[in-house]
Order: C-alpha cells, then structure tokens, then sequence
C-alpha cells in the first residue's frame, strides 16, 4: 500500500528503499537505455538514480516495464484466473484488461463476479470491462443471461471495472437502439471498447460518436489507417483464431505508433507454452522491421495511458511491475517483479495461492437429442455452406448444389454443424453445413460457442454428433472428440467454459483431444476454437445459431436453401 510520506523520503535520499533493481533501463517515453538504479518502496518506484538497499538485485540484462494485455478474455484460456497467472507471468505479463463477456453470456453478473473474486490478490493485475453485449443478440439465438443497463452501472461503481466491454452491437449504435443508447449515456465518462470489422467512412463517424474508441477487429490495412486518422486506437490481436497482427503491423509508423495496442483476444494455452504471451507479439512487431524500443511500448506505456493505469512504465511514482530481459530483440525474460517483489526467475519464489474457492452452478442444461433431431430433410438444390480460412475468424456464403442424402462429404470437405440450446430454454436446434475443417470421420463438440455458448458439434455423421453431445452432458461443459462411441474430453465444469484443473494438466488433456481429432482428418491447429466462432453473429458472413442459419451482413435467419 502507498505511503506518500514514506516514498518521498526515500526519493530524496532521506531514508533507504525496500529494494532497488540496478543495470540497463529502458525508458519507454523515448526509446533510451540507460544505466541507472530503480529505488522501490511499499510496491512503487520512487526514483530513478544512484540508491542504496540491502535488498539490491544487480542485473546483467535490460530492465522494461511489465508487459500488459491490452484486450483478452480469460474464459477462451479455458484456464481459471490463478492458472491463467501461472502461464503468462513467466513471459513477463504483470497486467491484463479482461473483458468478461464469454462467462456473462452463460451466468450474467455472477460470472462476472466470480471471475473478479477468482483473481484477487494474484501477482498479475486483472482489470476488467463490463460487458456490453449479453447477449450478442436476443433475436438470433437462445441464451444464458442478460446484462442491461441497471447491471452496467451497477459494475461501474466497482473498482475492478473500467469501463464498457467491446461494443459489437455497432449495428444497434448505428440504428440508435434505444437498449444501446442507455448503456452509453451510463459510460459517457468511462472507456468504451470497440468492434466493428469492417466499418468505414460515415457509417464509422457515426460509431465513433458512441465515445467507442479502440478496436481489435480490423479486416484491412486501410481501414486501420482510416481508423487512426479518426481517433481510434488499435489493439493489434494475434490470437490462436485470429492472427492479424503480421498483416496489419505494416501500417505501424514513427507518427502514428502511440496509438496502436497488443492483444491477444482469445488465446489457447497450448499456444501459450509454445510461443510465449505478450512477448511473442512484441517479437513478431520486431520480426516486421518495428524497431523493439516501439513495440514494447505498444505494449506497456500505450495501454496504460489509453486505460489510465499506473502501470507501463520505469518512473516515479508508478507501480514497480518490471522484466528483466536479456536483450531487447530476443525478448528473453530472466526475471520478472510484480510490486517490486522478485515474482519469477526460472521458476516462481512464492507459492500462488487461490483466492478463497468460489463455487459455480451447474450450467450445461441440454435436453435429449435423437439422430432424427440432427437430420435433414432429404431433397437436391442449391444450399449455403459456412466456408472458413486459416487464422481469420470471418467467413463467406458458399453456395453449392447438393443432394441432401450425400452430405455430408468428407471428400469435399463438407461436414455438417448444429447448435443446440444449453440454458434450458427448450429443443433449440440449429443446422447447416461447413467446409474448411477437413474432418473425415467421427465428430467433435463444445459447449465454448461464442458468444451464447450453446453446445455446437460437427461431423460427419449424425450418430458421432450424438455421442460427443451425450457426453458434454455428462462431463458438465468442455470438449469432446467422438469416434465409433469412444471419445477423449476436456471437461470444463466452470460454466461450461473453465477447467478446475492445473495449467500443465490442461495443457496435456487439450493435446490428446487435438491428437485424438488429427485422427480424424482436421488438420486446423486449434479446431475447437476455430469451431467456438461458427456460431457468432456479429463477424460477417454467414453463421449458425440455435436458431438456426444467420446472415450477419443482413442481420437475419436464413434458409439452409436458396431457392
């Protein structure tokens, strides 16, 4: 805790630091690394210059700020708060602003609510945005919860919460939504997260009037520009879905930078231990000729200045959240501090300890499903079919003339989808068709479906489909490979969304169901999460919702048949 009085006396020399951190600094506000020691008293740096401690940590390496997530959900980790902590403090990831749509559209302000109490008093910083969208859109589709208005400024008052969520409804802004327009008079004075793929020229001027003023969702590179010329800063995501920050790095340069972010959005763990967190994305800036003293700015000064967080940089009077790394280009972390206490160096020198347990419902309410359920009308025409592609998220309409007995097809690529209600609101069942997955045999299930999270399978034929349901019912929640009546599962009995496990436990349980649907011919190397995106309808083009097949462009159920 602060003491103003304490910290300023040992800024001026008059009494001695708790610690200080002494070597090569790298100052953020102007690219310089420099030699200076770092004086830190009560969790705060309190000077920059020549200290004096018996606790004094010399380094032999670069000392930068802690690194900061500037746009991520911890549900999509499948990892609970303290586990999402182990995995990410070791790549020097002191801070993460959460958005905590994916538990709210399954339990509503109490999954909020257990994921705050679930974080607290960790060595990572989670802040969080109230979610603006639960659902994503009632029309479209069954659904867990509902966060209105009165819920919103409920969550402003507290000291967790920033600000608003990613405001995907633009459609609803654009419209002057009555429902949407309440929840931005309640934040006109707060931070407001934005999303809108794809939006430009007037219909974007009017989004921005929203007070929206981030976004992480951009298609183009002109759009990118366009958006940053009107006021918009940009968090690049290179997810494990969506990688776009290597197709759009291109557009960072030496006048625009400060208002370009790092995010990741939705990241699998296994990604995590394979590629690192905050500081593989800094590394992939640096591999696209942005120089590291401005990529790692993108990722500490800019978000903690766009969200006001006393976190992002070596100064006085900011929180002493530090990462030694052995060279500025390699991005190495040796050693990471979090309050100025050493946090990690090649393993962590305390024990996390969970905050207290907080126990979750049961909320996988799915009713019983037949073979007949999942079957199509036998007929010939032409049909739409959700085509998808490697690292993006949106997908396009195809149009294809089938005969209904002969899909689905493997040998074409062509497997079938449904989702099926899970809040226990009824036999909800949407269907349609795929190509992209590569699936051969058997079939695959989740119930992490963005953004409702109903349970969606796909398959190539309806009695795996089956199987790998019944089994998500019996597991409460997770992932599910079926095959010939045998299955391999993840079980996420947290909401149907977060495992109860340990990090390297989930890691290990996630590669024997990725092993286990290699087996069936998918090729994707995060299927399920590529599969979670099929049933979101707010990313054009075409998706599938319980309610069956949507067209985001037009807003609207469409028919499985075109004529």
């Amino acid at each position: 805790m602060m003491n103003l009085e304490q910290n300023i006396a040992v800024a001026k020399g008059d009494a001695n630091p708790d610690a200080v951190l002494s070597g090569n600094v790298l100052s953020v506000y102007n690219g310089e690394v420099f030699q200076t020691d770092i004086a830190i008293k009560n969790g705060y740096i309190v000077g920059l210059g020549n200290y004096q401690s018996k606790n004094t940590y010399k380094t032999d390496g670069i000392i930068i700020p802690g690194l900061i997530d500037a746009h991520m959900h911890i549900e999509s980790s499948f990892l609970k708060p303290i586990e999402f902590a182990r995995a990410v403090i070791p790549y020097g990831t002191t801070s993460v602003i959460a958005d905590p749509h994916e538990i709210a559209n399954v339990a509503g302000i109490e999954g909020i609510k257990y994921l705050i109490q679930a974080s607290k008093k960790l060595p990572l910083d989670f802040y969080f945005m109230a979610p603006s969208c639960v659902p994503a859109n009632k029309e479209l589709e069954t659904y867990g919860a509902t966060i209105d208005e009165k819920d919103i400024k409920e969550m402003l008052e507290w000291r967790e919460i920033l600000g608003l969520g990613e405001l995907m409804d633009f459609e609803g802004v654009l419209n002057q939504n009555p429902e949407v327009l309440k929840k931005l008079e309640i934040t006109r004075n707060h931070k407001i997260d934005g999303h809108c793929p794809g939006l430009t020229g007037n219909r974007l001027n009017a989004y921005l009037t929203s007070g929206a003023d981030t976004d992480h969702e951009c298609i183009t590179k002109e759009e990118v520009l366009e958006k940053v010329r009107k006021g918009m800063k940009i968090i690049l995501r290179e997810g494990s879905a969506s990688r776009d920050l290597t197709r759009l790095i291109e557009t960072v340069n030496e006048k625009n930078y400060c208002n370009f972010m790092l995010g990741t959005d939705d990241l699998d763990p296994t990604d995590i231990e394979k590629r690192g967190h905050i500081d593989h994305r800094i590394k992939l800036c640096i591999e696209n000729n942005i120089s590291p003293e401005i990529a790692i700015q993108m990722a500490t000064l800019n978000t903690a200045k766009h969200y006001g967080l006393n976190v992002g940089a070596i100064s006085p009077g900011r929180k002493a959240d530090l990462v030694v790394v052995k060279d500025l280009k390699e991005m190495d972390v040796k050693s990471v501090f979090k309050n100025g206490e050493l946090i990690w160096k090649k393993q962590f020198k305390k024990r996390l300890k969970p905050p207290k347990t907080v126990k979750t419902k049961n909320y996988v309410k799915i009713p019983d499903i037949t073979i007949e359920d999942l079957k199509t009308p036998k007929k010939k025409g032409k049909i739409r079919i959700i085509d998808i592609f490697p690292d993006k998220i949106a997908t396009k309409t195809l149009e294809m003339e089938v005969e209904t007995k002969n899909i689905p097809d493997p040998e074409r690529d062509i497997a079938k989808v449904a989702v099926i209600d899970r809040h226990g609101k009824g036999k909800h069942i949407g269907i349609g068709y795929v190509r992209g997955f590569g699936i051969k045999k058997g079939a695959l299930a989740s119930t992490v479906a963005h953004d409702s999270h109903n349970c969606i399978t796909i398959g190539t034929n309806e009695k795996d489909m089956i199987t790998a349901i019944n089994k998500i019912k019996e597991i409460g929640g997770g992932l599910v490979i079926a095959l010939n009546g045998e299955t391999e599962t993840l079980p996420l009995p947290i909401a149907g969304l977060m495992s109860n496990l340990k990090y390297q436990k989930v890691i290990d349980k996630l590669n024997l169901v990725r092993k286990k649907s290699k087996q069936l011919g998918i090729e994707i190397e995060h299927p399920f999460m590529k599969m979670s995106f099929l049933s979101l309808p707010v990313i054009p083009e075409l998706r599938v919702t319980t309610h069956g097949l949507v067209d985001v462009n037009e807003n609207q159920i469409v028919d499985l048949w075109i004529d």
